[in-house]
């Protein structure tokens, strides 16, 4: 998330449920605070990261060390990700049929073309990378591993993906958007929509968000859900001559994997 507190209005909280079903959002809640660089969270750090009062996120988080996905550290008391947590994106990675029919296809390409390629989904207003193969041409500082998260609004993944949503959430998103990057509205929102239309005309959408990195990114759809693969690479070269390069191999690429993916929809 953009900010430190769940975006009620992305589905962070539903009206009418259950007490017992809130306990658990919340706790799912707590779970989601811990991102990469937060090893140890503390209750007063977690509750303002969630929005939950330090009550409630005191007995959740003994709740969930009860449960095995929090562990306390003993000497500042405060929590850290316990290793069913891997387990569980272990469960996930291994079990998705989407990532095991497009993997071999984006090792291929990355390797064939000396490219960096990606496939990421979505979760509120970021994207998550399922998988991320990394073949810079030259020596990059950053680094890009499957369940690292990106922003939605700024990146060619999350733009690819926003031109395929279904209309009531990308309606929502947007709004989120224009809320939370209110000084930026003014280019981003016609870069948004700038994307979105060269997904529906071109089948693509490059977006260049970090320093000489550019990446384009098409739409995968699979069962229902809605997927994102990018090609990217470093270059100094201006974002127009990178996409000229690029487009061939992400259009080839995507359709393959497409393909594949109908077919074992088809049979499923």
């Amino acid at each position: 998330m953009n900010s430190s507190t769940p975006a009620q209005s992305l589905g962070a909280e539903k009206p009418g449920v259950s007490p017992a079903n809130r306990s658990l959002e919340r706790g799912i809640e707590i779970l989601r605070s811990f991102r990469p660089g937060s090893e140890l969270l503390g209750n007063a750090e977690i509750a303002e990261r969630t929005g939950l009062s330090r009550s409630t996120v005191s007995r959740l988080t003994q709740t969930l060390v009860g449960c095995g996905y929090l562990q306390v550290e003993a000497r500042t008391r405060a929590y850290r990700l316990a290793p069913a947590v891997l387990s569980l994106a272990h469960a996930m990675r291994s079990g998705s049929t989407a990532l095991a029919i497009a993997a071999p296809h984006m090792r291929d390409a990355s390797q064939a073309e000396r490219l960096n390629v990606g496939l990421a989904a979505p979760d509120r207003d970021e994207m998550v990378y399922l998988e991320s193969i990394r073949y810079n041409r030259r020596p990059s500082l950053r680094r890009v591993v499957s369940g690292q998260r990106v922003p939605m609004e700024l990146t060619s993944l999350g733009r690819a993906y926003l031109a395929v949503a279904p209309e009531g959430q990308r309606k929502a998103l947007l709004a989120h958007f224009r809320r939370t990057r209110r000084t930026q509205w003014a280019t981003l929102g016609p870069a948004l929509a700038a994307a979105i239309r060269d997904v529906e005309e071109k089948g693509f959408c490059a977006a260049a968000w970090q320093p000489e990195v550019v990446a384009l990114a098409a739409p995968l759809l699979f069962k229902g859900s809605r997927y994102a693969l990018n090609v990217s690479l470093s270059t100094a070269e201006p974002l127009a001559s990178a996409v000229r390069e690029l487009a061939p191999t992400l259009l080839a690429l995507s359709a393959r994997i497409q393909h594949d993916l109908d077919v074992a929809t088809d049979a499923w």
